[in-house]
């Protein structure tokens, strides 16, 4: 008999991936968890620690070797907003917003001499980064933003607002999308820009560890070396990055339910009932083992499509289902720990309830669960018609 052939790591599929998450997982430990409750009550980003992420060589984490980045792919940015969101997904959202929504859409849309000008500080994390679509009267409707951009001397004016945006509080530079001639045109928008404010923080329920508040335009001036690629191509832009941001936001759901799970099963080892630890009794191991069931099946799956997601690589329905069945992972999971926790789960002793609070907006960002639905509805029936 010959022995079988190795199989290639899922999650770790080359030796720099392994590096990668073992670097991620420490620093987590060693310097995010600590902090996590802080910044959480406070509601603000702990900047400093933010910036050890470009240290770290992690807020370039996609962008080529060549361009300052780490030259990584799409399992790295999985791996990393995995290991961190253990610890602090707000702190993690933050990240992606940065890294994600700002660095690797932008590289992708930039010419060399706009990379010269903001990968330097946006990979150290000298600039904050963020992204603005979301609108007050358009979230999932993309095409109906209101947001408008007008020809002016020699450069562009923009008007309009766009809200709950992540990292507004204390980014220096937002790629925007706005209307040119009806068409969705991309621009980069510096804090600097004459016309351009933003609003005060707006308050949330979970994922506190990082920013939200609105960026405003009134007769904003964006200079011409500021729009991003052509007039007109904002939406190929903005698909494009959908689906890492996608995998992403399902990675740091999956973080949040494997650590959910280590917790509940080493409180359950531990606190007794009856005489005895209640992980004797079955309703707990039934929160235990669905717990971690539902987790590993949600990581495999984010796991297998990001091999599949890349610059040039579209694979739109790999990433509306990973984060349609992540996303509610992490918070079912979250619920069980605090189930199996009771009183202590509930209270901030405990990183449960924090968790639980974090992980409900993984169902409304980055896409509903509601429009990953359609995507794949639509998605499918076009592929069944198209082999009929």
């Amino acid at each position: 008999m010959t022995a079988p052939e190795a199989y290639e790591d899922l999650f770790d599929p080359t030796e720099e991936h392994r590096m990668l998450r073992q670097m991620v997982a420490e620093f987590a430990r060693r310097e995010v968890a600590p902090q996590a409750a802080e910044f959480d009550e406070k509601g603000v980003l702990n900047v400093p620690l933010f910036r050890k992420l470009g240290e770290l060589g992690l807020l370039g984490i996609t962008v080529p070797e060549a361009d300052g980045g780490a030259g990584m792919d799409t399992t790295a940015a999985v791996i990393v907003h995995h290991e961190l969101a253990k610890y602090d997904p707000g702190f993690t959202l933050a990240y992606l917003a940065h890294s994600m929504l700002f660095v690797n859409n932008f590289y992708h849309c930039s010419n060399p001499e706009q990379r010269a000008k903001y990968l330097p500080k946006v990979i150290s994390g000298e600039w904050i980064g963020g992204m603005g679509m979301t609108e007050p009267g358009a979230g999932t409707d993309v095409l109906g933003m209101t947001t408008t951009a007008v020809r002016a001397d020699g450069g562009y004016v923009l008007n309009g607002t766009k809200t709950y945006i992540t990292n507004a509080c204390e980014g220096h530079c937002f790629l925007v999308y706005a209307k040119l001639d009806g068409r969705i045109t991309a621009f980069v928008v510096d804090r600097d820009c004459p016309g351009f404010s933003t609003s005060n923080h707006i308050d949330k329920l979970g994922m506190r560890g990082s920013t939200m508040a609105e960026l405003v335009f009134e007769d904003c001036k964006v200079p011409k070396e500021n729009l991003l690629g052509e007039e007109g191509e904002g939406l190929v832009h903005m698909m494009r990055n959908l689906e890492i941001e996608r995998l992403t936001l399902a990675a740091m759901s999956v973080g949040i339910a494997e650590r959910c799970v280590e917790i509940m099963v080493d409180y359950a080892a531990e606190r007794h009932a009856f005489g005895q630890p209640i992980n004797r009794f079955g309703q707990i191991q039934r929160y235990i083992g669905e717990g971690f069931a539902k987790t590993e099946a949600a990581k495999c799956l984010v796991y297998a499509v990001a091999r599949a997601v890349g610059p040039n690589m579209r694979n739109r329905i790999g990433s509306d289902a990973a984060k349609l069945f992540a996303a509610p992972v992490g918070k079912e999971v979250a619920d069980f720990a605090m189930q199996v926790m009771g009183g202590a789960g509930y209270c901030k002793e405990y990183p449960v309830e924090r968790l639980w609070r974090d992980a409900k907006l993984l169902e409304i960002g980055g896409g509903t669960l509601e429009a990953h639905q359609k995507n794949l509805t639509k998605d499918l029936t076009r592929l069944r018609t198209k082999g009929a």
